[in-house]
Formats: structure tokens, C-alpha cells, sequence
């Protein structure tokens, strides 16, 4: 009991607070880690489809999916069932989708959709978000398109561009 007194006595004040400290901050500093290793897939506001190809995610993962309407590939199904695709000047997936379509959603335009990849890689889209006027593109889109040469920066992608 006394050599337990003696140990703590060893130690200021000012000690015992510096070590009270730093062992919050180091347990802070593991709970903000596990934290954002939990959510490394999930912070990203979409994905485009090279991204999703080249990372071959999983059949039934949700995500979003974001890019251009590819040219021609817009068609309409019975009822509200609507199938296009979506390009970013590399690779193209194709997306179905069930509901009512923004009054904006057109095709060469840009589009962020959420859902889930089937087997056959095949996007089941449940939201489809479209831009808002003439010259907006989700930022992340148009840093997409133009790391790509796709995009100009305002208005419609570069004319000429191939969205395949």
C-alpha cells in the first residue's frame, strides 16, 4: 500500500495532467481513425463507371453512380421504366430505372443516380438526380469529365467528345 502512495506521489501535478492528456488525445485520436476507416467507401460522393469497373464492386452494394447520359441510349418502358446509360468518355454501365424522371434528365447531360449493381452488371437505379439549369454539373462530375479532356467547364460537354 505504501510503495502504491510513494509511485503517485512521484509524479507532479502537472505530470498527471500532461499523461491524463495525452491519453485522451490518444484515444480520441483511434476513435476518429476507426471511424473513417469504417467509412473509407462512403465518403465519396459517387463513383464513375471506370471507377466502378476497375474496382469490380460487389453485385447488391449500394452506391452512387454518377456521370453523363450516354448519347442514344435513352429508352422508355412500359409504365415508368426508363433504361439508359451512363458515361464518363471511358467506360459505360447500363442503368435501369423505375419512376418519374427530373424535368432536366436528358441525354449528354450530367446525372448522379443511387442504387445497386446487379450480376450482370447492370446499374438498379432508385434515384435519379439530374442538374438544375443550363450550366450547372455536380462538381464532382465535371472534375470527373474534365480530368478526362469530356469537359469544358460550363454549358455541355466538349463538342466531339466520344461518351461511347
Amino acid at each position: 500500500m505504501k510503495a502504491a502512495a510513494s509511485a503517485r506521489s512521484t509524479l507532479t501535478r502537472r505530470q498527471r495532467r500532461a499523461a491524463f492528456i495525452a491519453t485522451g488525445i490518444g484515444i480520441l485520436t483511434c476513435a476518429v481513425l476507426l471511424v473513417l476507416y469504417a467509412l473509407r467507401d462512403s465518403v465519396v460522393f459517387f463513383h464513375t463507371p471506370s471507377e466502378v469497373i476497375g474496382r469490380q464492386l460487389a453485385a447488391g452494394k449500394r452506391i452512387r453512380l454518377g456521370g453523363l447520359v450516354a448519347k442514344g441510349s435513352l429508352r422508355r418502358g412500359a409504365g415508368t421504366s426508363v433504361t439508359f446509360a451512363i458515361t464518363d468518355g471511358s467506360a459505360t454501365i447500363p442503368v435501369s430505372y423505375s419512376g418519374t424522371l427530373p424535368d432536366l434528365f436528358r441525354e449528354e447531360q450530367g446525372v448522379v443516380t443511387e442504387g445497386t449493381l446487379d450480376t450482370s452488371g447492370r446499374f438498379l437505379a432508385d434515384t435519379v438526380l439530374a442538374k438544375h439549369d443550363e450550366t450547372y454539373m455536380p462538381p464532382e462530375v465535371a472534375k470527373a469529365l474534365k480530368e478526362k479532356g469530356l469537359w469544358q467547364g460550363a454549358g455541355a460537354p466538349r463538342a466531339g467528345a466520344s461518351t461511347r
